[in-house]
């Protein structure tokens, strides 16, 4: 008995193994099999759910059949676009920034809340993605934030202590005016609006929060709005050990 046949690869939907493979996005995928624009091993399929075993059967999109090389490319946000790829209050995506661009699907590498900026980051697979962002990874994030405030040592110190499960890796004052402060604030997890849930646990309000840096990504001097593609040395630096 071949080793295939003692332990035969596993199945997963047409849909998910289009994205798996970098050619679209799942929502795209669906859309493109109800078109009978996808066939596995020559065949029209039109069942999303239709088995498929990734690394045995052939599925091709439009002819298309072969994995999309790794893409990864990172964008300075402007504030005011949602990070999605299609908005259903109909306000402006983050994918204005990619208009006329030729770029393979992309999708992006976790989020930054409408108000916020700064860093953030798009690829064609997947996994990869998952794996940057991923909580055991550690990658850290570090963002320039201007509160409402002056801040003093009191309040940096209760930012790296955390409230209710949130905290901050490391907290400093860059500068401050007559009325409020940038602070240099480093994470180390990714949990939802956590800057904003942090700082107004201590009845702060944040101005402007900026993503400068993903780890030893930099954002630099890109300009806002605009991007450009990683290098392979970038997505290395990048990349856990065992995703590499």
């Amino acid at each position: 008995m071949t080793d295939a046949e003692k332990s035969p690869a596993p199945r997963h939907g047409v849909a998910r193994v289009i994205s798996k493979l970098g050619l679209g996005s799942r929502t795209q995928a669906v859309q493109w099999i109800r078109e009978g624009r996808v066939r596995v091993n020559g065949r029209v399929v039109r069942d999303a759910e239709f088995p498929v075993r990734q690394d045995l059967d052939r599925v091709s999109v439009d002819g298309e059949s072969q994995a999309a090389a790794r893409t990864v490319v990172m964008l300075n946000k402007p504030r005011g676009l949602v990070t999605t790829t299609k908005d259903e209050q109909g306000r402006d995506t983050v994918y204005r920034c990619f208009q006329g661009a030729a770029l393979p699907w992309l999708a992006p590498v976790g989020r930054l809340d409408k108000a916020s900026e700064g860093l953030l980051l798009f690829s064609n697979d997947p996994a990869w993605a998952a794996s940057i962002t991923a909580p055991e990874t550690g990658l850290e994030k570090r963002y320039h934030v201007q509160i409402s405030c002056l801040a003093d040592a009191s309040l940096l110190k209760a930012l790296e202590q955390g409230v209710d499960l949130i905290r901050a890796k490391a907290a400093r004052c860059l500068r401050s005016g007559a009325k409020n402060s940038w602070l240099e604030i480093v994470l180390d997890e990714g949990r939802n609006r956590q800057i904003r849930r942090l700082l107004a646990a201590f009845d702060v309000s944040v101005l402007r929060l900026v993503r400068i840096a993903i780890g030893s990504l930099v954002l630099g001097d890109l300009p806002k709005g605009r991007w450009r593609a990683l290098t392979d040395e970038e997505i290395n630096a990048l990349t856990p050990k065992r995703h590499a």
